[in-house]
């Protein structure tokens, strides 16, 4: 289980806003999204898509932690970047730090080349952002809570396994 317990103070959250209007400026983007690893997301900027954005971060994050053991299965520590084309939308996804992605959706009157330059400053940034941030919350991101109850984990185990029965 994965905890996200995140609060966003005036200061950091204009400073998040700065960095995401610039990047989308710069980068001639058409939306740029700051998600956490859960897929919750941080903050936004740019001409909001026409689908589900909650459902679209919880996609983008699933797509960069299967990137991750993807990236371990060859030997790789992780990917940073991740690079989606299609014919007129593309995406491009880069990891902030541990806790964060940054998510640039753009069409094909911007390169892939000028998104990765203003990106890798823009990721500089707001992981100094996200930095203080997290100090000033405590962030705790926890890959296994301790804290389920040993009946209730032998009872979900039960039930899994008769999900699974032939």
């Amino acid at each position: 289980m994965v905890r996200a317990n995140l609060a966003i103070f005036e200061d950091d959250y204009w400073a998040l806003h700065g960095t995401l209007t610039e990047l989308l400026r710069n980068a001639n983007a058409q939306c740029i999204l700051l998600i956490d690893r859960t897929g919750q997301l941080i903050s936004s900027q740019g001409a909001p898509p026409d689908f589900d954005i909650t459902s679209f971060a919880s996609l983008c994050a699933a797509d960069f932690e299967a990137n991750v053991q993807l990236a371990q299965l060859i030997g790789e520590r992780d990917f940073s970047t991740l690079y989606h084309q299609g014919a007129d939308e593309s995406m491009y996804l880069s990891r902030v730090d541990t806790r964060t992605v940054l998510v640039v959706l753009f069409d094909r009157h911007t390169t892939l080349g000028l998104v990765r330059l203003r990106t890798k400053k823009a990721v500089e940034q707001l992981g100094a952002v996200m930095a203080r941030l997290f100090e000033k919350v405590e962030y705790t991101h926890e890959e296994f809570s301790r804290d389920v109850d040993e009946e209730f984990a032998v009872r979900a185990e039960a039930e899994i396994d008769n999900l699974f029965r032939d």
